[in-house]
């Protein structure tokens, strides 16, 4: 209740919906998407990042992953209706992956001043965050955009022992991931499907936990216990 919903939403559409439009509706993600996470922005320009952070990460309460949220092209089709809290999780996501808050306002900028007044496909906008960020980008929009599901990331730790993986995910899906590893704080890792260690310095395993601005569904596996 400390600021008008709406107002804020709608206004974010003067960039994402009206300065840059997308040709299918199948790509409506294009304009709520982005839409649903400049109210986190919002947030975090007035009570700081970690507010912004929380208000994003709380809409993950509307997340329904009943299916994609890109439709059939070429049919006046819309996708899923969490087009706006999971997609704007994707983008706070691969903000996360970006890890440079200057570049990441430079993409959201840049994205206004290439695409000014044009209609466009949703691919244009992923190839261009791709680019600028120097990150391949594909796996993660496919997986977050044309599947109804979230990456599992499914780990073990036994000692000082962390065996992890991704499940549950499109082939090749290689999405980096911070990880609480020692008291220092998180670290990089690069799950894929095939399981990788790495070793922890923690007093407690409870104290291991994945970090809460990725959009993913995080499962311990118990020794002994068949991995999902």
């Amino acid at each position: 209740m400390k600021w008008d919903f709406i107002i804020v939403h709608e206004s974010a559409h003067e960039w994402f919906g009206n300065n840059i439009t997308s040709k299918d509706n199948a790509d409506m993600w294009v304009h709520e998407s982005f839409a649903n996470y400049a109210e986190g922005l919002y947030t975090e320009c007035l009570f700081g990042k970690e507010a912004g952070a929380d208000y994003t990460i709380r809409v993950r309460r509307g997340i329904r992953n009943d299916r994609p949220i890109v439709a059939a092209y070429e049919v006046n089709d819309q996708g899923s209706g969490d087009m706006y809290p999971k997609g704007g999780n994707m983008l706070h996501t691969i903000r996360q992956i970006v890890d440079d808050d200057e570049k990441w306002r430079g993409i959201l900028r840049g994205l206004n001043k290439t695409f000014w007044h044009q209609t466009v496909m949703g691919k244009q906008i992923e190839e261009y965050i791709a680019k600028q960020s120097g990150v391949d980008l594909t796996k993660v929009f496919d997986q977050y955009l044309r599947t109804a599901q979230i990456p599992v990331f499914e780990y073990k730790l036994e000692g000082t022992t962390l065996s992890y993986r991704w499940t549950g995910v499109v082939p090749g899906f290689n999405m980096p991931l911070k990880v609480k590893t020692s008291a220092a704080g998180f670290t990089l890792i690069h799950p894929t499907e095939s399981w990788q260690t790495a070793t922890v310095a923690l007093a407690d395993s409870a104290e291991f936990a994945v970090d809460r601005n990725f959009y993913v569904d995080a499962r311990r596996v118990v020794t002994g216990q068949q991995p999902h």
